[in-house]
């Protein structure tokens, strides 16, 4: 927010608020709502032009939201929820506790409220709950003069007007055909005869998810979403896949951490919301590295008779660990983006055994070069340790994902604080057991 409009908003001078930000984008006007706070915020709301208001709405999150909604008189609730777009509705819906979303979908008029409980039907984090049923359609039978004059009599109802879905009689999905290309034809010229296909699409009951992959796949600004019998039910646009890009992403990241979901941003998360998010993997790992414990005690026998074995004990551990947590970063990454399939886990993970190996040996003379000078009479079980744990890392790492994805959990969760605590285990009974074999212990 600039000083200037601080300064307008400061003295009350609303009419000069509402003429300095009306060429704003809404986004912009979102943070800016999202500064203030108590009477100020819904005065300067109010002082927004009505064209503008329910898109800065749309951009508004977590408290600044609920707050806005909870000063909102009936009919500025009304007038909001009707001019919002069906999906950036739904998505405020989804948000919401029960007992407020039914209290808002009373305001909603017959048609709309109709439609809101269609995109509410659909499974959660699926493209129904994306889609916007506000596109732009043309019969197959109809001339192309006609579906001209249907998208300028309607267009101003629909979210975008730069592609055009033609359909059978029966409402089944034929093609799409851009504007341009509709305008450029013939006005005698049947719908029909433009009909190339066939069409890209996706199923309302498809993962959100697949929305991301198929529009970068294809470079695509809009795609169309139909039923299992082919049925055109509406579109999803690169505004709200982008918001899906980075919902996931930012999932994914705190599954990586790992981190518990979390349903607000980081700066409006109250200390006991971030508590809980971190505190239940932190517990699961202490307890999983009792076990690296226990094995530092049963070898406790080998340490004693070679004390510098302690000296690369750390070193070695995390060598593993940092190995398994590179390649669960690359596995999980390429599972996501659908680089990879469960169906290449074989070749891939033959292919990490021969870089494992590489990455080892290349560590193993580090690591051995470092012992001859600290302690040479470990120097052959830290270079075979070296070897060996950053294989086991890896394949750690490497094969988690794939495990996970095969039961039906999400990869992200092959976390790189898990793969560390699994390598540690693996490293410390790895590194004793070598060392009691060589040193004849």
């Amino acid at each position: 927010m600039t000083n200037d409009l601080k300064e307008l908003i400061a003295s009350r001078n609303w009419s000069e608020v509402k003429a300095r930000v009306e060429g704003w984008p809404p986004a912009e006007l979102a943070e800016a709502l999202a500064e203030t706070s108590g009477p100020v915020r819904i005065l300067l709301f109010r002082a927004l032009p009505k064209a503008l208001a329910a898109d800065v709405f749309a951009h508004l999150e977590g408290e600044a939201r609920d707050s806005l909604l909870g000063d909102f008189t009936d009919e500025e609730t009304r007038t909001v929820l009707a001019e919002l777009d069906p999906d950036d509705r739904t998505q405020l819906f989804t948000e919401l506790p029960g007992p407020m979303v039914q209290r808002l979908l009373n305001f909603l008029p017959p048609e709309e409220l109709s439609e809101a409980r269609m995109l509410l039907g659909y499974p959660e984090e699926s493209v129904g709950r994306l889609m916007t049923p506000d596109y732009v359609m043309v019969r197959t039978d109809w001339t192309v003069d006609r579906a001209l004059a249907h998208i300028r009599k309607r267009g101003a109802e629909f979210e975008t007007v730069s592609v055009v879905y033609m359909v059978a009689a029966d409402g089944k999905l034929v093609d799409a055909i851009g504007l341009r290309r509709l305008v450029m034809a013939d006005p005698e010229t049947r719908i029909e005869t433009l009909v190339r296909g066939p069409v890209i699409s996706l199923r309302a009951t498809d993962d959100r998810e697949e929305a991301v992959r198929v529009m970068a796949r294809y470079d695509l600004p809009v795609l169309p979403v139909v039923d299992s019998a082919g049925v055109l039910l509406g579109i999803v646009t690169s505004d709200d896949v982008l918001d899906v890009a980075e919902a996931e992403a930012t999932e994914d990241f705190h599954r990586m951490a790992p981190i518990g979901l979390m349903k607000t941003s980081l700066r409006e998360a109250g200390v006991a919301v971030l508590w809980r998010a971190r505190v239940g993997w932190l517990l699961v790992l202490v307890f999983m590295n009792i076990f690296s414990g226990a094995g530092i005690e049963f070898f406790e026998d080998t340490l004693a008779a070679t004390i510098s074995l302690a000296f690369f004990l750390p070193l070695l551990i995390d060598s593993g660990g940092n190995a398994g947590s590179q390649a669960a970063t690359l596995m999980v990454r390429a599972l996501a983006t659908g680089e990879v399939k469960m169906r290449d886990w074989v070749k891939l993970l033959g292919k990490e055994v021969f870089v494992a190996i590489l990455l080892g040996l290349t560590m193993a003379l580090g690591v051995a070069l470092i012992a001859s000078f600290r302690a040479p009479e470990v120097m052959v079980v830290v270079a075979l340790t070296m070897t060996c744990v950053v294989l086991v890392g890896s394949l750690i790492g490497t094969a988690l994902p794939f495990l996970l994805t095969r039961f039906g959990f999400d990869p992200a969760t092959a976390s790189a604080p898990l793969i560390t605590s699994l390598a540690d285990i693996a490293g410390v009974l790895i590194y004793f057991s070598i060392a009691t074999w060589y040193l004849g212990l």
